[in-house]
């Protein structure tokens, strides 16, 4: 009885654009610790005075001023995968590879390029976060909308998880550009479930 229970809460979220919510959640949650956690780890390690490390919170401003460019995506279309999925392809290709490029920096040779590639990071995680909202929004019908919202909140936590916690335990055996290296392989993800 329990098992059958079990198995209705859990088979809604195994279709198709429900399960697709769920790994864009994902994606979408993964950057966002990768500025904030971990780069205050790294930074940290790197004996960053700790000032500086304070004003890197500056770099978190585009998740707060996302409005400004959402029109963007709404006004133009850039390829033939529709309006949506054209311009996530886009900005998920940016985004790995401002990921990767902030793993292969150096934080004491060149604060300022760390400060540059994270401010990156930050607006195409963010960008990719208005595309994904639309996205899930225009694809669901109306009566899959909650069930898609809380796969992708849920997604979304795991994602912070896996670039928060996971991240600082595989930096304490590995190297932070290992660890940046590994979450931007991870984004690709992404880029599959978005093709």
């Amino acid at each position: 009885m329990m098992i059958n229970a079990l198995k209705d809460i859990l088979l809604p979220y195994l279709e198709k654009r429900i399960f697709t919510s769920m790994i864009m959640g994902f994606v979408s949650g993964l950057p966002l610790l990768l500025t904030i956690t971990l780069l205050q780890a790294w930074l940290t390690d790197e004996n960053v005075s700790k000032s500086t490390i304070g004003l890197f919170a500056l770099i978190g401003l585009p998740y707060s001023l996302k409005f400004l460019w959402a029109p963007i995506f709404d006004r133009y279309i850039v390829s033939s995968l529709g309006r949506r999925r054209g311009w996530l392809l886009i900005i998920q290709v940016f985004l790995i590879i401002s990921i990767f490029m902030l793993g292969q920096s150096n934080p004491q040779m060149d604060l300022f390029n760390v400060a540059v590639l994270s401010l990156a990071l930050t607006f195409f995680s963010a960008s990719q976060d208005i595309l994904i909202d639309a996205f899930r929004r225009e694809s669901l019908m109306e009566k899959e909308q909650t069930i898609g919202a809380s796969a992708y909140v849920l997604g979304y936590r795991i994602g912070a998880l896996a670039a928060g916690a996971g991240g600082l335990i595989l930096a304490d055996v590995y190297s932070y550009e290992f660890v940046y290296t590994l979450m931007s392989l991870i984004m690709l993800l992404g880029v599959v479930t978005t093709l």
